[in-house]
């Protein structure tokens, strides 16, 4: 249907299909149609229809996204055009009182981005898109019951010159919220209050100083208030005003009223002098004990949340010997301690908001030893009953919790350790008491235990409940010794730690004696965090032998030092790899533990000693493991841990290796048996689902084993037992199998490995051919793979990174890897008329053409290693890219200049590198034009190339010198050194562009910041040669970095009245 002909009939039916269908094909259709109607012409004048004469709200909204999408186009609209739009929906907003929430709300964004976007566009020597607070306070001139959804996004508009503005009209309006008494029943009053309260939420929660900080790191954030703004902080009626507002406003508002308290409570030290930081910080602990002294509003789960976070922010900015000063301390801090108790004890309401009760108490317990303050900090008597109360409250839940067949806490792993380990400083405070408590509690617990296991009738019920107790137990006892590491320690603290470990390690005999019957996987999870904080707080090298940790284990359990305590591990490891092959939890977490112990060399001495070890590097089969099993009861994702086992297995194998071969061969001896068989079946062809599956485990145990082999003698063995007889296997299964991510991708990632020249293993001996032989099967893979994978067509959205993007991803990085791995001479190659290097960069071409520009970025794994690979081509390999055909290099120039703008690092700075070889190969041989005929040939006919490439498309350099210009002088330029590096080739290149560039700066400004920024250029390029000598560009990084500061500093003064345009890349 032809898109001019839509009646709003139609347009309606697209958008119920788009926002309410439950039909996906509808839907997707809708959705092409959407963005059809963008790029049509005659989009304004459909969304003008929808939104005068749409008879649903969703309507509206189809109008408003047409409009935000039309608006936030990279080339953008006429100014003029951008100003009927705003006017229009401010009018619009204005005259329809009625409008569905999320229809203002998308409005307003569409103003809100007008107003960003255009921020700097001047028209007539003035800013057209900064009267927005003149234009909201029209909308602020009527009664409370005029709905105010607007003021949502007005925090968009700029810190210097708005924003201080803003957050004083809020405030003013919030003074006259209190002093006048509200009608909360009108939904018209109380939405302009949680506007007005979202409004300085916005402000508050400005990004400040440009850092956009990680919301996941909630607990770091400091909220960098400007200078100019120090007056509002300073009066104490700013504070009471929230702390007012929070005690006289319903719940939905009075926790808005909370979350600016938070941010308040953020406010950067330095804003203030310290005797006024004292007097502020006296004021936030005044509100916090009048609400623990009215706490009937934290009833409410959302103010419950801010109010934890609110007494987290206090230490997180404050330090304890500050807090302990404040008048109100001992008090604060009692009615802190009761609330803390109480929402322990209170564990199913609002479970999330304990995390910041307890990071309160595990900061202000680590500051303990740093406080020299006279004043009692009180935290040895109140620490140990946050300790306590957690301790019971959890061991209260099992039964709560099996009774009522409700979600099990222990079972949200993540949360228990995050829990756990801040625990585990507050626990260490009076110690004493503690470990008395858990000691107490493990006795009952473990006695009861025994005897429901010896009783005949063992009631099921009372079992769980008795086996989940005893797992919080354990991961208690984890937890407290492994807060030794974090807290002053003593000789009695770690006989205490002995005491407690004692009885886990008595435990863990009880329950391997029982198995398989009596098993329970959370007693087993627990006990492995258990062996693991074990393991860092008192095995290892730096530890003394005497630790007063064996004497009570050596009287009870004969371990007397950790030698001993290795041994228990190990046989821990094994049984667990024995009993528990069909639980994936447990058998990751047993060989994430072996791996964690075989890292250290003095450990791996030890360990190879023990008879478990030896009894593993012997039998690694799946009849001893059964994990190892290839039967159809296991995920083929399950196989994931077997990299892990053999990486940690190979370690232990290496210890006393050496160069015995037949030592290798027999280690290697179940994978030699399975991959016969595997041989067998594929040359009779039958049991094609159990080989795939064989496969995939054999790609993944070799690769565990290539991973840890770090010498060039331990390769070598692995390359000979792989080489030629097993490598094609792994080719003919990539052919066979092409289309099956779970089948080709351990196979790739086996071969990417095998392609790392880490610790100089792959430097063969000279004699030996098996650095090219290794390039000729990886290039053949690569190869097969490339074309195979392009025969699959147009992939869906969902299916193109498993499919096809991943794999390629990792033949990328394989390819690097060889590239840079400088153990192949690529030269021999066409000297021998080999095509293998030449195959696998047409590979690279053909796989690099079928994917988007657009997803060459959007998938950051496909990123970060397509431009690295690019930065080895550009560097060794510029004949290639000499010769790739235009439109090739027209599409790799393009994804360089769009990689430079990329907020990745790793990928800008790859770019960067890329486009400097690139420029500086032309450099050089335009310089050498004219000089040398007869020589090399061959490479001036490829610069030649090159040469005419950019004389027919001078945009292109150009474009990228316009990106860098910018990101140097506008942007938060984190590279500045590789950004430096390329640029002065391009200005040297292109010296008419770069004169036209500064020119455009330098008149875009008013005439008194002209003549600076003339200078800052004539600085830039003072003393820089006309050429591309390591000197000279040091000469230019250094100058860049002088200019980088002056051209802020001068843009910067007078900012907020002079019109400046700041768009050099348009």
């Amino acid at each position: 249907m032809a898109l001019h002909f839509q009646s709003l009939a139609e347009l309606e039916v697209l958008c119920t299909h788009l926002y309410i269908g439950t039909d996906l094909t509808q839907r997707i259709e809708a959705e092409k149609a959407l963005l059809e109607l963008i790029d049509s012409p005659e989009c304004l004048s459909k969304c003008q229809l929808l939104l005068e004469q749409g008879t649903t709200s969703y309507a509206q909204l189809l109008a408003a996204t047409c409009l935000s999408k039309l608006v936030s186009r990279v080339s953008p609209l006429a100014i003029e055009q951008r100003v009927d739009i705003r006017n229009y929906i401010l009018n619009y907003v204005a005259s329809q009182p009625k409008l569905a929430p999320f229809v203002i709300q998308a409005l307003i964004q569409v103003i809100a981005k007008i107003t960003k976007l255009g921020w700097f566009e001047v028209q007539k020597d003035q800013f057209v898109f900064r009267e927005i607070i003149a234009d909201v306070k029209k909308f602020l001139q009527v009664d409370y019951s005029r709905p105010s959804a607007k003021h949502r996004k007005i925090a968009t508009s700029f810190r210097d010159t708005s924003l201080k503005d803003i957050l004083v009209l809020a405030c003013s309006l919030l003074k006259e919220v209190l002093a006048k008494p509200l009608n909360l029943q009108d939904e018209g009053q109380q939405n302009l209050v949680m506007q007005v309260l979202k409004l300085v939420l916005n402000c508050l929660n400005f990004d400040f100083i440009g850092s956009s900080a990680d919301e996941s790191a909630d607990d770091l954030c400091t909220v960098q208030i400007p200078t100019t703004w120090r007056t509002i902080f300073l009066e104490p009626e700013t504070l009471d005003l929230f702390f007012n507002l929070y005690h006289s406003l319903p719940p939905l508002l009075s926790q808005l009223a909370l979350s600016c308290l938070v941010q308040f409570a953020s406010t950067r030290r330095s804003l203030f002098s310290s005797p006024e930081r004292a007097k502020y910080l006296g004021n936030l602990i005044k509100g916090v004990k009048r609400i623990l002294e009215n706490p009937q509003g934290l009833s409410d789960p959302g103010n419950y949340h801010e109010f934890c976070r609110f007494l987290a922010r206090l230490k997180t900015n404050y330090q304890l010997g500050e807090l302990v000063m404040v008048k109100e301390y001992p008090e604060v801090i009692r009615l802190i301690a009761n609330f803390t108790i109480t929402s322990l004890q209170h564990w199913e309401f609002a479970p999330n908001s304990v995390h910041y009760l307890l990071t309160l108490w595990q900061r202000m317990v680590a500051s303990v030893p740093f406080v020299k303050s006279t004043e009692p900090h009180l935290l040895d008597t109140y620490a140990p009953e946050i300790t306590k109360a957690f301790i019971t409250s959890r061991l209260e839940s099992v039964a709560i919790v099996v009774r009522d067949n409700l979600d099990d806490p222990l079972d949200d792993t993540a949360t228990v350790f995050q829990q756990l380990e801040q625990l585990c400083t507050v626990s260490r405070c009076e110690y004493e008491k503690t470990c008395t408590l858990l000691v107490q509690l493990f006795d009952q617990n473990a006695q009861n235990y025994q005897k429901l296991l010896h009783s005949p009738s063992g009631i099921t019920v009372d079992k769980a409940i008795q086996e989940g107790r005893l797992a919080w137990l354990v991961y208690l006892v984890g937890t407290v010794v492994g807060g030794r590491l974090t807290y002053t320690s003593t000789d009695e603290h770690d006989a205490m730690d002995g005491e407690l470990s004692c009885r886990v390690f008595q435990l863990i005999s009880l329950m391997d004696t029982g198995l398989p019957q009596c098993s329970n996987e959370k007693i087993e999870l627990a006990i492995l965090w258990f062996l693991d904080q074990f393991r860092k707080t008192y095995v290892g090298d730096q530890l003394q032998r005497t630790s007063k940790v064996y004497a009570r284990m050596s009287e009870v359990l004969g371990i007397t030092d950790d030698n001993h305590v290795l041994e228990t591990f190990m046989t821990k490891i094994v049984t667990n790899l024995k009993y528990w092959g069909r639980c994936e939890p447990v058998i990751s977490r047993t060989l994430q533990f072996l791996n964690d112990l075989s890292v250290g060399y003095i450990l791996l001495k030890k360990l190879v000693k023990i008879d478990a070890v030896k009894f593993m590097l012997k039998n690694h089969t799946s009849e001893h493991f059964p994990f190892l099993g290839i039967s159809d009861s296991y995920s083929l994702s399950d196989f994931r841990c077997r990299t892990t086992f053999y990486t940690a297995l190979t370690r232990l194998l290496m210890v006393d290796l050496g160069e015995d071969e037949d030592e290798f061969e027999n280690f290697m001896l179940p994978l030699t048996v399975s991959f016969e068989t595997v041989l067998q079946i594929f040359n009779n062809n039958f049991k094609q689902e159990d080989v795939k599956r064989m496969l995939i485990g054999l790609a993944r145990d070799l690769r565990g084993i290539a991973f840890a082999l770090n010498t060039k003698t331990s390769y070598t063995m692995l390359f000979d037992w792989m080489y030629p007889t097993y490598l094609p296997i792994l080719q003919r299964t990539i052919e066979r199998w092409y289309g099956e991510p779970a089948c080709t991708t351990p196979i790739l990632k086996l071969m990417a490995e095998l392609m790392q020249n880490r610790s100089q293993r792959l430097n063969f001996d000279v004699s030996s051919p098996n650095g090219i032989l290794l390039f000729r099967e990886a290039s053949k893979m690569i190869c097969t793979y490339g074309n195979q994978i392009l025969s699959l067509g147009s992939l869906s959205k969902d299916q193109i990174y498993p499919m096809k993007l991943k794999g390629i991803s990792i033949c990328y990085s394989a390819l690097k890897s060889a590239l840079c791995g400088n153990y192949v001479s690529f030269g021999v190659f066409k000297l021998y008329g080999d095509n293998h290097f030449d195959n696998v960069l047409q590979a690279f071409v053909k796989m690099l053409l079928s994917v988007s520009h657009s997803d060459l970025l959007q998938y950051r794994k496909l990123s970060q290693s397509y431009y690295p690979l690019l930065e080895c081509l550009t560097q060794d390999h510029m004949s290639f890219i000499t010769n790739l055909e235009p439109p090739v290099l027209l599409y790799v120039l393009t994804s360089i200049s769009e990689g430079l703008t990329t907020l990745d690092t790793v990928v800008s700075s790859s770019c960067c590198t890329s486009l400097d070889y690139i420029v500086t190969y032309l450099f050089k041989h335009i310089a050498k034009e004219g000089k040398k005929p007869l020589r090399c040939r061959e490479a001036t006919q490829a610069g030649q190339r090159l040469l005419h490439f950019m004389q027919q498309n001078p945009d292109v350099l150009q474009q990228m010198m316009s990106v860098l210009m910018n990101t140097i002088v506008f942007e938060d330029c984190r590279n500045q050194w590789s950004v430096s590096r390329p640029l002065l080739g391009l200005i040297l290149l292109n010296e008419k562009y770069f004169s036209e560039l500064r020119a455009s700066l330098i008149n875009s400004q008013p005439l008194p910041k002209q003549e600076v920024l003339a200078q800052c250029f004539r600085n830039l390029m003072e003393g820089v040669e006309q050429n591309l000598s390591v000197k000279n560009r040091d000469r230019f990084t250094q100058n860049l970095s002088v200019f980088r500061r002056d051209v802020a500093e001068a843009l910067r003064s007078d900012s907020s009245t002079e019109p400046c345009s700041l768009d050099m890349v348009s």
